[in-house]
């Protein structure tokens, strides 16, 4: 999730653990200094772009890494604010702001790693966008009233902050549940399940959702509002080159954005450069990572160390997709 979120998940969990047994703001503070720690990594330069992506939200969110790191930071804060006796409990503050941080990162698609060093495995349900409004505001009122209004009644507040935007999650699980059915019934209804099947919010809502239905030859994309009433799914079908692929297969960006994106990705030649996409942040033809992986020489492709050429439309052409399209209103997406 974003910073933002992040923060405000960290704070909150700071404010409910501590309660009474320090001043609010100090829970607060340590809470969102912990809930934030972790996306430091992105600052680390990994050497080139795949790795920058794919490395991002590795060791750092790792949960047996943060179980390490706790008592640390539990020592420096109950010492910093001469409450040693509170060290415990400090120390459970710590470590919840900490784990909560890749936990509600694993509910956007990207991919965490959580279970590091055991499994490099990139978790992610998608079922939230990564900046979500209906998310986030819950936990900044709840967190802001316990500042302003203090024990007990802004700890109520801060507790139903929490308790709101956890049932938000909860709720997107479900709705990316219904959706995948009904994407599932519109490609059996047709005679083509698909071989592999995404399912992810649009931007900063759970209404209006993306589906991407993989082929042997490609891939298939679809848009679904809850307001649609039950109409099927209208897919358009995109083209991958699969010989592109088989030419690069040995090419370490190659392989690890396949692994990375659980094979959601397209490959295309332009302007004399071959290009991995991966399918599951943007949609077409607009997406946040397209990595140029290699250069045309003569009749053969040379490998090249990657960069990024993501790109995103126009704003305002978007978002004026966006809430039509959510409302259920029966538009094509803008190309």
């Amino acid at each position: 999730m974003d910073s933002v979120s992040q923060l405000a998940l960290g704070a909150a969990v700071g404010v409910a653990v501590m309660g009474r047994r320090t001043a609010l703001w100090k829970a607060a503070l340590w809470g969102g200094v912990a809930g934030t720690l972790p996306d430091l990594d992105a600052f680390i330069d990994y050497g080139d772009a795949v790795r920058n992506m794919t490395y991002h939200r590795g060791s750092s969110h790792a949960i047996f890494w943060q179980t390490l790191a706790s008592p640390v930071l539990a020592w420096i804060a109950s010492r910093v604010h001469g409450e040693a006796k509170s060290f415990r409990r400090w120390w459970l503050a710590i470590w919840l702001a900490l784990i909560t941080h890749p936990l509600l990162d694993t509910m956007t698609v990207y991919g965490t790693q959580l279970l590091l060093p055991f499994t490099n495995h990139p978790f992610g349900v998608g079922s939230i966008f990564i900046i979500d409004p209906l998310y986030t505001l819950p936990l900044l009122i709840g967190v802001g009233v316990a500042l302003a209004r203090r024990a007990p009644a802004g700890l109520a507040w801060n507790r139903w902050g929490l308790i709101l935007s956890t049932g938000y999650l909860a709720w997107s699980a479900l709705a990316q549940a219904h959706v995948r059915g009904v994407a599932e019934q519109t490609l059996a209804a047709r005679g083509a399940p698909a071989q592999e099947l995404l399912v992810t919010p649009t931007a900063f809502n759970t209404v209006l959702w993306r589906v991407v239905a993989m082929r042997e030859d490609g891939y298939e994309e679809g848009f679904y509002s809850l307001l649609d009433g039950g109409r099927p799914i209208r897919f358009e079908r995109f083209a991958t080159d699969r010989a592109l692929e088989r030419s690069l297969h040995d090419v370490w960006a190659v392989q690890r954005m396949a692994w990375f994106s659980h094979g959601f990705y397209k490959m295309q030649a332009q302007d004399g450069r071959a290009f991995i996409t991966d399918l599951r942040m943007g949609q077409e033809p607009w997406y946040v990572f397209n990595f140029a992986v290699a250069r045309r020489e003569g009749a053969n492709w040379s490998p090249e160390p990657p960069r990024n050429f993501g790109a995103r439309g126009n704003l305002d052409e978007g978002l004026s997709w966006l809430g039509r399209r959510m409302l259920g209103e029966d538009v094509p997406p803008p190309r």
